[in-house]
């Protein structure tokens, strides 16, 4: 494996002006680690979980004059797309590294999940460790620490609030030395999905 993790210019990326320009970054700097580490989570997650995961590599297709804030790599269980299922994601914003678990607003089964997971609060708590982080919106920064956070309150907002979403994993600062240390990274990544895999299959049940 050739990865050596992020550098500082990759999150530089994020101050790019301009929507050509940024994509042309984000596409030589980052797309080309995200392939590369993305297959090898992919690989681990379908092992795990013992179905095929897919890879997705965001495209930010949709957007035509403001630049993405942010760039990310997803995992799903279906081929086609994963905005529509619950997935993890790699990804950075221009301060932190981010790796969720997630179900954004497009997911069409979200009451239903959500229940699942009012159902297991006490679990989960036990499950996810402290220094873990929640994210109601995938499009802003502003998490919080899971121990700052009101998780049934949040549960049921996700659950009764069209756009509500629900993220859970790790952030790691921008100038953290873990980011420069390719192997080190992987194996903190895999370790955070392995974390979550067993709220990933609550989530079905």
């Amino acid at each position: 494996m050739n990865f050596t993790g992020f550098t500082e210019k990759d999150f530089e990326t994020f101050t790019i002006d301009g929507l050509e320009d940024r994509m042309e970054a984000i596409r030589e700097r980052i797309q080309p680690k995200f392939k590369e580490i993305g297959q090898i989570l992919t690989d681990d997650l379908s092992a795990s979980l013992q179905k095929e995961m897919f890879l997705h590599i965001a495209k930010h297709a949709r957007r035509t004059i403001n630049p993405p804030k942010d760039t990310w790599l997803a995992i799903a269980d279906n081929k086609r797309g994963y905005k529509q299922h619950p997935h993890f994601q790699v990804g950075l914003f221009d301060d932190h590294l981010f790796v969720w678990l997630a179900y954004i607003y497009e997911l069409p089964n979200k009451e239903e999940m959500a229940g699942n997971f009012l159902e297991n609060l006490n679990t989960i708590s036990k499950l996810v460790p402290d220094d873990y982080y929640v994210s109601l919106d995938h499009t802003k920064k502003d998490a919080k620490p899971i121990t700052e956070i009101d998780l049934k309150g949040a549960l049921e907002r996700f659950r009764d609030v069209k756009k509500a979403e629900f993220l859970i994993g790790r952030h790691i600062p921008a100038n953290d030395e873990l980011l420069r240390d390719g192997e080190k990274l992987l194996a903190y990544i895999r370790e955070t999905f392995h974390t979550l895999i067993p709220l990933y299959k609550m989530s079905y049940h």
